[in-house]
């Protein structure tokens, strides 16, 4: 039976395989993102196919990103559905239409089986996925914060960062295994879509156990929040324009460490001129300390404050960035490469856990959803989608392969001066219609 939460002290229960379920979305997002990074070739030459190979890839990339454009528009339809219709459906929702997105993708007869309409098929499923993806993790999101003990919010909410390390440890492991398996002929022609199907497959037991979470939305007793979309965001940009502006810097500088890390293995083989060997190992140590030190930083968050968490790991990322990347362009090694890796990722990924419950917390419940869900798929839209782009286009018009820290220290100050002004929210009463 679902239960209406009006105070803290009526939480529901938040069980482990519940918390599974909450952030099966955010790991699956990432278990796409991986997989398409390592299959973007192959991927390329079945809906693509070119005589120039180089054309061939771009065009799988341009389709990779098609999905981003489409996150806006899911963070404000979606967010703003779960703040009038509850957290429950709308987590449905989405993760009903990830399935959707990466089932097109997956069963999608080649090019030289329907031609053009092969293109249009998987072009339709990455908007569907981009949709869901920028709707799923407000609502999500916002379930774990309401769902979980007072004292236990950011350890709960870190789940969400921790998860999307876990799934692309997963989806290295796994593809690095049929790889090995069923040889890379295999994977180039077929291959790649076992490892999208075997993502569809863990659907079915979210949806199941999904479905059966108690809501924690409450009752809607604001005419604003229950009225329409147009309402919501209107009352976000109102009433808090301000915290919205703050929270979309803070998570553009998160954003853009990510993708700074994400671009390691490239920049190892493109830039330092590292083995192939050793750059597709450096998303282990990615992996690694995205898993370890978002629980961490949650755990932090939950014992010294949100704003403390959100300032001095960026802070530090500040301070070591360009003495670390000096170290590896002065020592290109695989030592080197992974080290710098690895403590750039857990100093961002403790200051991620910080900000996932922060700026959610920041907002009362009747937006909470929507301002979570709105700012990160724009931020994230903008700089996730752009920043491998503009790192590398630096490096090649300047030459100077310090460029990646330069970009990722400057963002890092926004990021560390923006997250100055956020309130103090641990402890704060989720029932409240007022910001901390």
């Amino acid at each position: 039976m679902e239960t209406d939460v009006t105070t803290e002290t009526a939480q529901p229960r938040l069980e482990r395989k519940a918390v599974a379920a909450v952030v099966l979305g955010n790991a699956l997002e990432f278990y796409d993102f991986t997989i398409y990074a390592f299959f973007a070739k192959p991927i390329g030459e079945a809906f693509f196919p070119s005589e120039n190979a180089t054309d061939s890839l771009l065009a799988s990339l341009a389709l990779f990103g098609i999905g981003y454009v489409m996150r806006p528009i899911g963070g404000i339809l979606i967010g703003a559905f779960a703040d009038r219709a509850g957290r429950k459906p709308a987590m449905l929702i989405t993760i009903a239409l990830m399935a959707i997105g990466m089932l097109m993708l997956a069963a999608a007869p080649g090019y030289a089986t329907l031609g053009g309409w092969s293109q249009v098929i998987v072009i339709v499923g990455r908007l569907i996925q981009g949709l869901a993806l920028g709707g799923e993790v407000g609502p999500s999101t916002a379930y774990l914060l309401e769902a979980a003990p007072p004292k236990q919010r950011g350890f709960v909410a870190s789940w969400q960062i921790a998860s999307q390390g876990c799934a692309a440890l997963i989806a290295g492991i796994v593809a690095s295994a049929l790889t090995f398996a069923v040889g890379d002929a295999a994977m180039g022609a077929w291959g790649w879509r076992v490892m999208f199907a075997l993502g569809i497959g863990v659907v079915p037991v979210g949806l199941i156990i999904r479905s059966h979470l108690p809501e924690t939305a409450g009752d809607q007793a604001d005419p604003a929040a229950a009225d329409s979309t147009f309402a919501v965001v209107k009352r976000l940009v109102r009433e808090h324009g301000r915290m919205l502006l703050l929270t979309f810097l803070i998570i553009a500088a998160s954003t853009v460490s990510n993708a700074v890390g994400t671009n390691m293995p490239v920049y190892a083989q493109a830039t330092l001129g590292l083995t192939e060997t050793i750059s597709t190992a450096v998303p282990i140590a990615l992996g690694l300390a995205s898993i370890i030190f978002p629980l961490l930083g949650g755990w932090l968050a939950d014992r010294v404050g949100r704003r403390a968490v959100m300032i001095w790991p960026r802070a530090l990322i500040v301070i070591l960035t360009i003495p670390a990347f000096a170290w590896l362009v002065r020592s290109p090694t695989g030592l080197s490469v992974y080290a710098v890796t690895f403590l750039l990722s857990a100093l961002s990924s403790i200051n991620a856990a910080a900000i996932i419950v922060a700026i959610p917390e920041s907002l009362p419940r009747a937006v909470r959803s929507a301002g979570l869900s709105i700012v990160y798929a724009f931020s994230v839209s903008i700089f996730g989608g752009s920043t491998n782009y503009v790192v590398n286009k630096l490096i090649a018009l300047t030459g100077d392969k310090m460029a990646p820290a330069y970009y990722l220290v400057g963002f890092s100050i926004i990021g560390t001066v923006a997250a100055l002004f956020m309130p103090e929210t641990r402890g704060k009463d989720l029932t409240s219609e007022s910001e901390a």
